[in-house]
């Protein structure tokens, strides 16, 4: 998959086959779009084509009113659209200015001058343009000027999926990793850095890798224990892990620490993902470190049978 950073660099296809949106997440209705685009450029010989916007519009637009965390980070939204064999992937910064852009100047400058499409596929309730004017019903009467054939993924389609990135956000923000799961047709994840904390866990035989993820505006689930899954070197390891405050030492920040079981060495400046598998249960304070190391000793106990 070729990456363009906005439109300069992109030169049009044979038979574009094109869908656009901010795929955030790439959840299963999503990925209905995606096998479509792929079944039509098959079809035609043809290449697909997937016009997005960074940041996401609502970050730029409503970013004092809103307080949206979005499910992934560009890296993130790249390898999963490469995975499903999306074969261009154009960014297009999204500002202010190219938010006032109309539609039939979005279809005109973009779709027909930059991309030259072939096809659109849409989503039935997916629209473009200043204060979202266009709709499929826009492109339909205008398709013969417009010069592309059209498709909308039906509302039973996506209907049918029952899925939408709020449902997932919704889901996450009270620690429900598992309808996430089935929404998103794999676990969430999470990717940062290990970078050194307190190292009370292992003083109490719980060493953790202190997570920290670079992006303020991704998503991180409520507060709690998980059943998690942690990808450090290649390599997969069962893992248990904690967000929140820490109480029971006082904590006054946010943290995320994994424990990886059955691993040994140094994690420090790594790379880590971690796949969310199952809540275990709410973040409390307790009595002492103790009374701590005791119910750690039962959440490995349920991590492991969990996974």
């Amino acid at each position: 998959m070729k990456i363009y950073e906005g439109l300069a660099g992109f030169t049009p296809v044979r038979n574009a086959v094109v869908t656009s949106g901010t795929f955030d997440g790439v959840h299963l209705g999503h990925q209905k779009i995606l096998n479509r685009i792929r079944e039509i450029a098959r079809s035609i010989q043809g290449e697909t084509v997937l016009l997005t916007f960074w940041p996401h519009p609502r970050l730029v637009l409503y970013s004092t009113e809103h307080n949206l965390r979005l499910l992934s980070t560009f890296e993130e939204k790249a390898k999963l659209l490469r995975q499903f064999g999306i074969d261009h992937l154009v960014t297009i910064p999204f500002t202010k200015e190219f938010s006032q852009m109309s539609s039939e100047e979005f279809i005109k400058t973009v779709l027909i001058g930059a991309i030259k499409t072939r096809k659109l596929v849409i989503g039935y309730d997916h629209r473009f343009g200043k204060n979202r004017e266009g709709s499929f019903d826009y492109l339909k009467s205008n398709s013969a000027e417009f010069g592309f054939e059209l498709e909308e993924i039906s509302r039973q389609d996506v209907e049918e999926i029952g899925v939408s990135s709020t449902k997932i956000r919704k889901a996450l923000e009270s620690g429900d990793v598992k309808t996430a799961a089935t929404y998103l047709g794999r676990p969430y994840e999470l990717n940062g850095i290990v970078i050194k904390g307190q190292q009370i866990g292992r003083s109490i035989g719980f060493p953790t890798a202190n997570i920290h993820v670079p992006n303020d505006y991704k998503l991180i689930p409520k507060d709690g224990v998980y059943a998690v899954e942690a990808s450090v070197d290649e390599s997969i390891y069962k893992s248990m892990l904690n967000i929140g405050n820490r109480p029971t030492v006082d904590g006054t920040k946010m943290t995320v620490e994994a424990n990886l079981f059955d691993f040994q060495g140094d994690l420090y400046g790594k790379q880590i993902t971690i796949y969310f598998r199952e809540f275990i249960r709410d973040e409390q304070k307790f009595e002492n470190l103790e009374a701590l190391k005791k119910q750690l000793v039962q959440d490995q106990l349920t991590a492991r049978s969990l996974l």
